[in-house]
């Protein structure tokens, strides 16, 4: 996500470095590669443009201290302006009404059915809502049914008329069920469909009119780029709607959509998908993003998903297990899902300021665990709690029984013979600070 953009803004900044201060010329100079850059990434051309105007204007007014770098500055400058881009700060939900409601809108194939249940999966996680998914996408075969099984996923109900081919009527229906079994947010999935399509698009605006929706949200695909953000212009003018969310950011986007769309359409981005799993669902922080774009990593981002799968009491148990040496490999593969859960491996080391640039080119395969999975999960009972039974025998089986060979036993063995040292080192008055530290960062976190 924004590789190619980050480092073409990383190579127009250079042209600054060395400078004694900043000019017209040089400012001229980096903003003219600068544009480039934007517009290289699928950025509106208007939008680039009055973005290096903006930027330009600011440069030059600024009074340049003796301790600030020009180069310095211009990044400081183009990371704020990059955020107010992107709409300033991060907007909320607005879920007031009871039950409240979401309407989801978007293209086909824009992944706007995994995208309903990604954040019913994070308004039930997260804000401990009772969700109720409507399926009123009633003309694609098997529409319903992927609904339910994505449902079934994250274990919430779904509201279905099968034979119903009326979705005002469908979605009203599910709003007194919701009612009846205290659900206090309804999420109506409809159909993806054209912009260009007239009869679809009444029946969605229909549909708004029907439900009042506390919140009518756009689904966009991402890679899509430039034609995402025309095609956003043309559902605003035609819904209104309130928000708009960014599906596959994970993939190989050049990032023009997200620059580009809250300028186009004045409504903010709210969330992101950045994966295939339910949890790979972020609110849209436009500050945390032009950190990114610019290279400067993502750490509070990176706590927050930490702490999402952080379990006080766990941590206690596990500290007490670490201290008496128990921690066995039942608490060593607790510790690979926890991992995980937080996301793709190559975005979590992305967030770390310095290591993006690093392993840009490096081919993190996010199944690298599936291994180390196999080898555990072939162990019997005993032996995970016992790891010191694990004799050449027991090896050479579990090393047949896990489709690996034996030399990759002995090497998991031997990291978990270090973890495990490491760790013993770690416990007692550190762990307790690292532990405060955290429950620190969690409370002084925007949102939490």
């Amino acid at each position: 996500m924004f590789e190619n953009l980050s480092d073409r803004l990383d190579r127009s900044f250079k042209i600054l470095k060395g400078e004694g201060k900043i000019t017209e010329i040089n400012v001229a100079e980096t903003l003219k590669d600068v544009r480039r850059a934007l517009l290289d990434a699928d950025v509106n051309y208007k939008v680039a443009k009055t973005f290096t105007d903006t930027v330009k204007q600011k440069a030059l007014g600024q009074n340049v201290l003796t301790a600030v770098k020009p180069g310095q500055l211009m990044v400081k400058i183009v990371h704020d302006e990059l955020a107010e881009l992107m709409g300033g700060t991060a907007s909320e939900l607005k879920l007031e009404s009871k039950p409240a409601i979401i309407l989801m809108s978007g293209l086909q194939g824009s992944g706007k059915t995994t995208f309903t249940g990604k954040l019913a999966n994070m308004l039930k996680n997260k804000q401990h809502k009772n969700p109720l998914l409507v399926a009123c996408d009633v003309y694609r075969p098997a529409a319903i049914e992927q609904l339910k099984v994505v449902a079934q996923q994250i274990e919430v109900p779904v509201y279905a008329e099968e034979e119903n081919k009326n979705v005002v009527e469908i979605a009203k229906n599910a709003i007194k069920e919701a009612k009846a079994k205290g659900n206090d947010v309804v999420i109506v999935d409809t159909a993806g469909r054209l912009a260009v399509d007239e009869e679809m698009m009444n029946e969605i605006s229909n549909l708004k009119d029907s439900l009042n929706p506390d919140e009518t949200l756009f689904v966009v695909d991402s890679m899509t780029g430039q034609d995402a953000v025309n095609t956003a212009k043309e559902f605003n003018d035609r819904l209104n709607f309130d928000g708009v969310v960014l599906t596959k950011l994970d993939g190989d986007t050049r990032g023009g959509a997200a620059l580009s769309i809250r300028t186009v359409v004045t409504k903010p981005i709210k969330f992101v998908g950045t994966g295939e799993k339910m949890e790979a669902i972020d609110v849209f922080h436009p500050e945390r993003m032009a950190d990114r774009i610019l290279g400067m990593g993502d750490i509070v981002s990176l706590v927050e998903r930490a702490q999402e799968q952080f379990d006080e009491e766990e941590a206690k148990k596990l500290q007490k297990k670490i201290q008496k040496n128990k921690f066995d490999f039942n608490d060593f593969l607790n510790q690979i899902q926890q991992i995980k859960k937080m996301g793709n491996i190559k975005d979590l080391a992305g967030m770390i300021p310095g290591v993006g640039k690093a392993i840009k080119d490096v081919d993190i395969d996010d199944n690298a665990f599936k291994g180390i999975e196999a080898i555990i999960q072939s162990m019997t009972p005993k032996e995970r709690t016992s790891p010191e039974l694990l004799n050449q025998s027991r090896r050479n089986r579990i090393a047949k029984g896990s489709g690996t060979n034996i030399q990759e036993v002995n090497r998991l063995l031997k990291q978990f013979d270090q973890t495990r040292k490491m760790m013993k080192m770690m416990t007692g008055s550190k762990m307790s600070q690292m532990m405060s530290a955290m429950k620190g960062m969690k409370g002084g976190m925007p949102g939490m």
